[in-house]
């Protein structure tokens, strides 16, 4: 149980402060890092399962090709994820990254609806705050607050796949970076859109764009890991650490802007998701002690 707590807690601090890591890197284009980010992991997630000669799954997935129509959706929502929130801290839009990890918990709660799953009055008085929190956002900003929205729902999206799906995290997230592995290559090589930064002169920006297999795989792997051994209401509060790691970094290090109006907005969406974990804490409780 204390292992599983530091992993993901660890897993969740590491991914907080993730922004620092691409402030680094900042006058690298998106799509760059993100090809990066693929190419170092492919080659981090195979090392490792040439290690562990982990390779049973291979059977299943020649068994079950639908496997591969899984990996290759939550790849999509993999990479869309990543490719708008490396581009939004890169363009001092941390805290509306933090956002999108924040609401996400409650588009799975959208997600149950669809899936046929009836909700307790506590989880729609969350799912209610929230939507007001976002609507007054739109209202006091004059637009959508999209890059929050969209990262909040290719993640929710992303888990909601995994969790369907048939194979183990290091394996599934192996499946996933070869799926976007092409791509990557073929945007890496290309002439005009490519690798223009890494292996050049700066060998300190060379050894950061490889650094993105292992700061990518490190902490799902080590989340995976935690997951299993810790319940899944104590999974829900911890994974706020992120965000508000997050939200700190941008208004105290980068100094965003964060209003008296922004600050109203997150309020009633941190009451939703204040609604929302303790109704999960002791609804998992409850189920413990039956």
């Amino acid at each position: 149980m204390l292992k599983g707590i530091i992993a993901a807690g660890t897993a969740f601090a590491l991914w907080g402060v993730f922004p620092l890591y691409l402030r680094l890197l900042k006058h690298v284009p998106s799509l760059e890092i993100l090809s990066h980010r693929v190419l170092w992991s492919v080659v981090l997630l195979m090392s490792l399962l040439a290690v562990r000669r982990q390779w049973g799954w291979l059977a299943l997935v020649r068994a079950k090709p639908r496997i591969i129509v899984t990996f290759v959706a939550s790849a999509l929502m993999l990479a869309t994820n990543w490719v708008v929130y490396i581009w939004s801290v890169n363009h001092d839009h941390i805290i509306d990254a933090s956002l999108g990890y924040f609401i996400a918990p409650l588009f799975n709660v959208l997600f149950g609806i669809g899936l046929g799953e009836r909700l307790r009055l506590t989880q729609w008085i969350a799912v209610a705050l929230a939507t007001c929190g976002v609507l007054w956002l739109t209202f006091s900003a004059g637009q959508l607050p999209w890059i929050g929205l969209v990262i909040g729902l290719t993640f929710g999206l992303y888990g909601l796949l995994r969790k369907t799906a048939a194979l183990g995290a290091l394996e599934g997230l192996s499946i996933e970076t070869l799926v976007l592995f092409p791509a990557a290559t073929v945007f890496l090589l290309s002439p005009d859109a490519g690798s223009s930064h890494a292996f050049a002169s700066d060998l300190q920006l060379s050894l950061l764009l490889i650094a993105a297999g292992p700061v990518t795989a490190i902490p799902l792997l080590m989340f995976a890991y935690g997951a299993r051994r810790i319940p899944l209401s104590l999974v829900g509060l911890l994974q706020y650490i992120g965000p508000s790691l997050q939200l700190l970094i941008g208004v105290w290090l980068f100094n965003e802007a964060f209003d008296g109006l922004k600050l109203a907005g997150f309020a009633l969406i941190w009451s939703g998701l204040l609604i929302y974990s303790v109704d999960s804490l002791a609804r998992g409780i409850t189920l413990s002690a039956n």
